[in-house]
C-alpha cells in the first residue's frame, strides 16, 4: 500500500506535466494553425521600388530619378548580395536569424531584463523579420505595435524562406542620404556594384541602418569608423571572418565616393521623364551620346560668353540622328542652374520662327513643277489680306529684280519667297505640310498666318523643327524623334516629300557660291565638306536660328533671351551659325559625314539666268563664252521652257515679264538695263491698286473720312476707270474712287486698245 501509495504520488506530477505538455502543444498549434488568418500588410506584396536610371547610350549615368520626394532605390535578388553583406547585417542586426522563428526569445528575454534593470531601453529584441514589418506599417513605436509586429514576423516566416526574407529586408532598409537598399547605397558611397564591395566596406554599410545620419560617413568618419569596427569584431566572433580576414578588413582604408549624383545633360533629362509613362523602373538607355552633350554644352558656354556685351543671354542646340531620328544631344540653355531663365528648356520654347521656314515653301514649289531655275521676282510686291495690304521686304530692304529660286533660297530673300508660296496655293499647303512634319506649334488657321507663313510669322519649337529639317535630310521620310536607344516599336518613317524634290532643297542650301551675295564667301556657313545650311533671324533680333544637316546628322541652334527681350544686331549668321559650325565640325572630325547621291530623276542643263529657261544646244553652239548661262539643276518630269528668240530683243538682252518694269526702271534696277528689257509692259494692263479683295475702312478721324481711294494701274495709252457703284473722279494726273460700304468691282479700260482689267474691294466702318 504504501509502495503503492508512493508510485501514485510519483506518477501525478508526470502525468500533470504530460498534460501540460499536451495543451501547451496544443495551444501552440492553435495558435501556429491561428497565425495563417493573420494577413501580412499589402506592402509586402508589392516588389520593392526601382527608381529609373538614366543612361545614355554608351551605358554611362545622367541621373538616377526619384518619384516625388522619395529616396532612391535599386532592388537586386538575394544571389547578387554578397556573402560578407549578409554576414555583416546578421552580426549587427540579429545574430540567430537563420535559427529563429520570426521572433529571438533570448532577445526578448534580454531586452525584458535590461529594461526592467535599468528603467529604460537599453537593447532592442527586434529581430530582421521583424524590421522588415515594421518598414511596411510605419506609425508609432508603442508595445502594442511591437506585439503586433511580433506576430506578424512569426506569420512572414511561414510564408516567405529566410533568403527571400534577408533580400527584402536589405533592398528596403534606410542607409541614408535617401539611399534605399544596398545595392543603392553600394553605388552613393562606393561608386561600386554590390559584388565589388569588401568585407571592410559591407561592415560599413551593415553599421548604417541604425542610425543614418548619425553615423554618415561623410559626415561622421569617426562614428561611422567605430560602428565599423564593432561590426567586423561582431563577424569574427560569430565565425563569418577568419582572423587573416578580420585583420586585413580593420586595416584597410575606407575610400568613400564623392557624396553627390550624377547629373548630366539636365533638360534633355527632364524632356525624357516627362515622357516615360508612371512607374517605370530599372536602367533605361537613352539615345543620348553624353561626350558629344559636353562638346554642345561647352560651344554654347563659348559663343554665349562672346556674344555677352550683345545682350544674348540664353541659347540652346540639339543634335539628331538622321537615319534612327535619335536625340544625340540636347542642350536647353547655357547653364541650368542660372537664375536668368537657366531651368527654361530652350529646345522646346515656342520662338518666332524667322525665315527658318522657307526651304519648306521650295519644296513644295519643286513637287509642283518649279526648280532651282525657276525666275522669282525680287521686286516690290502688294497683297491684299483681311487685315490690309502686305507688302514683304527683304531683310536689308534692297530688291533684286529677277532671281533664281537657287539664288532667293540661299540668299533666304523675302520676297521671291512669299511669291513662291503664293504660287504653291498660299498658306494653306505650307502650314498643312509643316503640321505633317511635327510642328505643334502652328494652332491658327491659313488665314490667320498668311503669306506671311513662309517668313515666319508663326512659332516654333528647337527640336520640332531641328526634327523637320531631319526629314529634309532623309529626302522626305519622316518619324517623330526618340529619346530612347533600340526603343520598340519604333514609330515607321512616312514618305511625306518626293526624294527628288527633298535632293534638289539640300543642294541649294548647300551651295556656298549662292548665297554669297547676303552671307559672304567665308561666312560661318561655309565647310570643307557638303553640309545644306539655313539661318533664321526673327524681328527685331529677339530670335536668331541655325539649321545644318548631312545625311547623318541633323544640327539646330537657337540664339536669344528667355524673356524675349531683343539681342543687340545679331542675325542668325553671327549669333547662332559659329555655333552650329562648330558643332558640325566637330561631327564631321569625330563620326565622319557623307554627301546625297544624286537622283536618277535629277537632270542638269545649260540656263539663262535672267530667264531661266534651258539654252538649246543649237543656241549653245553659237554663243560666245561670255554670254549669260549657269548649269541648273531640275526634275526630268518638270524641265524648264526652252529659250526661244521671242525671249530676247534685237539686241540680245533678255525680256522680262512686265512685274519688273518698275523695278528696272528705278536706280535699282538700271544696273541690269544692259541685259534685260520689259518691252511687254507697255502693252500689258496691268491694276496696281487696289488690289483684288483689299479691305478698306472708313476712318472718321481721317480726312473726309478716309474716303478717297487713289487708283492706279499700269498699260499703254489712256486709262479710263468705272465703277457702278462708287463714282470715280479725275484728281490731277490720277483717279480717286469715293468710297463708302459695301463690296465694289472696279474696271480700268486701256483706251488705246479697249481691253480692260478688274478688280474688287470690300469698305467698312470702323
Amino acid at each position: 500500500m504504501n509502495a503503492r501509495a508512493a508510485m501514485s504520488r510519483v506518477a501525478r506530477p508526470i502525468r500533470l506535466g504530460i498534460v501540460l505538455l499536451l495543451g501547451a502543444g496544443g495551444l501552440a498549434f492553435a495558435a501556429w494553425l491561428a497565425l495563417h488568418l493573420v494577413p501580412l500588410p499589402a506592402a509586402l506584396s508589392e516588389p520593392p521600388r526601382t527608381s529609373p536610371d538614366i543612361l545614355d547610350r554608351h551605358g554611362r549615368r545622367l541621373r538616377q530619378a526619384r518619384e516625388d520626394a522619395s529616396s532612391f532605390a535599386r532592388p537586386v535578388d538575394f544571389s547578387a548580395i554578397p556573402p560578407a553583406l549578409t554576414a555583416a547585417t546578421i552580426a549587427a542586426e540579429d545574430r540567430r536569424f537563420w535559427g529563429h522563428a520570426g521572433v529571438d526569445p533570448a532577445a526578448a528575454l534580454r531586452a525584458s531584463w535590461d529594461l526592467i534593470r535599468c528603467r529604460r531601453v537599453v537593447s532592442g529584441a527586434s529581430t530582421i523579420t521583424m524590421q522588415l514589418i515594421k518598414q511596411t506599417r510605419p506609425g508609432p513605436r508603442t508595445f502594442s505595435a511591437k506585439l503586433k509586429e511580433s506576430v506578424l514576423a512569426l506569420r512572414l516566416e511561414q510564408v516567405w524562406d529566410k533568403q527571400r526574407i534577408l533580400a527584402e529586408y536589405l533592398n528596403r532598409i534606410d542607409y541614408g542620404r535617401l539611399n534605399l537598399g544596398c545595392a543603392q547605397a553600394a553605388d552613393f558611397y562606393f561608386a561600386k556594384p554590390l559584388a565589388e564591395l569588401s568585407a571592410a566596406e559591407c561592415a560599413l554599410l551593415a553599421g548604417l541602418p541604425q542610425a543614418p545620419s548619425r553615423l554618415d560617413p561623410h559626415r561622421h568618419a569617426d562614428r561611422a569608423r567605430r560602428r565599423q569596427l564593432w561590426i567586423l569584431d561582431q563577424m569574427r566572433r560569430e565565425g563569418f571572418l577568419t582572423s587573416a580576414e578580420w585583420e586585413r578588413a580593420r586595416s584597410e582604408p575606407l575610400r568613400l565616393a564623392p557624396a553627390q549624383r550624377a547629373f548630366e545633360a539636365p533638360h534633355f533629362v527632364d524632356l525624357l521623364l516627362q515622357t516615360l509613362p508612371q512607374k517605370t523602373t530599372g536602367p533605361l538607355r537613352s539615345s543620348l551620346d553624353l561626350p558629344l552633350n559636353r562638346v554642345v554644352e561647352q560651344a554654347l558656354r563659348d559663343q554665349l560668353a562672346h556674344l555677352r556685351d550683345r545682350r544674348v543671354r540664353s541659347g540652346a542646340a540639339v543634335v539628331l540622328d538622321n537615319p534612327s531620328g535619335q536625340v544625340l544631344a540636347l542642350v536647353g540653355s547655357g547653364d541650368f542652374f542660372s537664375r536668368d531663365g537657366g531651368q527654361v528648356n530652350a529646345a522646346l520654347s515656342p520662338r518666332s520662327a524667322g525665315s527658318t521656314f522657307k526651304p519648306f515653301t521650295y519644296l513644295l514649289a519643286f513637287e509642283q513643277g518649279a526648280s532651282p531655275a525657276t525666275l522669282g521676282a525680287d521686286v516690290p510686291t502688294e497683297y491684299a489680306t483681311a487685315t490690309g495690304l502686305f507688302a514683304p521686304l527683304n531683310y536689308d530692304r534692297r530688291f533684286r529684280g529677277p532671281v533664281r529660286y537657287r539664288e532667293a533660297l540661299a540668299n533666304s530673300l523675302n520676297v521671291p519667297a512669299v511669291r513662291a508660296l503664293a504660287s504653291v496655293g498660299g498658306p494653306e499647303p505650307l502650314l498643312r505640310r509643316l503640321r505633317a512634319l511635327g510642328l505643334t506649334t502652328l494652332t491658327n488657321t491659313a488665314e490667320h498666318y498668311g503669306l506671311g507663313l513662309t517668313l515666319g510669322n508663326a512659332e516654333a519649337r528647337l527640336l520640332e523643327l531641328a526634327n523637320a529639317y531631319a526629314t529634309l535630310a532623309r529626302l522626305g521620310a519622316h518619324r517623330p524623334v526618340s529619346l530612347l536607344l533600340n526603343r520598340t516599336p519604333a514609330s515607321p518613317f512616312v514618305q511625306v516629300a518626293p526624294v527628288d524634290a527633298a535632293w534638289l532643297v539640300a543642294d541649294v542650301l548647300s551651295d556656298n557660291h549662292a548665297r554669297a551675295a547676303a552671307f559672304g564667301l567665308d561666312s560661318s556657313l561655309r565647310f570643307e565638306f557638303p553640309v545644306a545650311c539655313k539661318t533664321g533671324t526673327s524681328s527685331d533680333f529677339r530670335d536668331n536660328w541655325a539649321f545644318a544637316y548631312t545625311p547623318e546628322f541633323t544640327v539646330g541652334v537657337w540664339m536669344g533671351n528667355p524673356d524675349g527681350s531683343p539681342m543687340e544686331r545679331v542675325s542668325g549668321v553671327s549669333g547662332a551659325a559659329p555655333l552650329l559650325h562648330e558643332i558640325v565640325n566637330h561631327l564631321h572630325e569625330r563620326f565622319g559625314t557623307t554627301w546625297f547621291e544624286r537622283p536618277a530623276s535629277v537632270a542638269e542643263a545649260w540656263i539663262h539666268p535672267l530667264t531661266g529657261k534651258r539654252i538649246s544646244d543649237e543656241r549653245l553652239a553659237a554663243s560666245r563664252p561670255s554670254d549669260p548661262r549657269v548649269i541648273e539643276k531640275f526634275l526630268r518630269r518638270f524641265p524648264p521652257a526652252e529659250a526661244t528668240a521671242d525671249d530676247f530683243d534685237a539686241q540680245g538682252r533678255a525680256r522680262l515679264p512686265s512685274e519688273f518694269a518698275d523695278w528696272l526702271a528705278s536706280s535699282s534696277g538700271k544696273w541690269l538695263a544692259p541685259k534685260a528689257v520689259c518691252e511687254s509692259a507697255s502693252r500689258e494692263l496691268r491694276i496696281l491698286s487696289p488690289l483684288p479683295g483689299s479691305t478698306y475702312f472708313l476712318d472718321p478721324d481721317l480726312p473726309e473720312g478716309g474716303s478717297r481711294l487713289a487708283l492706279r494701274a499700269q498699260g499703254s495709252g489712256p486709262l479710263h476707270w468705272h465703277c457702278e457703284t462708287l463714282p470715280c473722279c479725275p484728281a490731277g494726273d490720277r483717279t480717286v474712287a469715293v468710297l463708302k460700304e459695301g463690296r465694289h468691282r472696279l474696271t480700268v479700260t486701256n483706251g488705246k486698245t479697249g481691253r480692260p482689267a478688274e478688280t474688287w474691294i470690300v469698305v467698312k466702318s470702323l
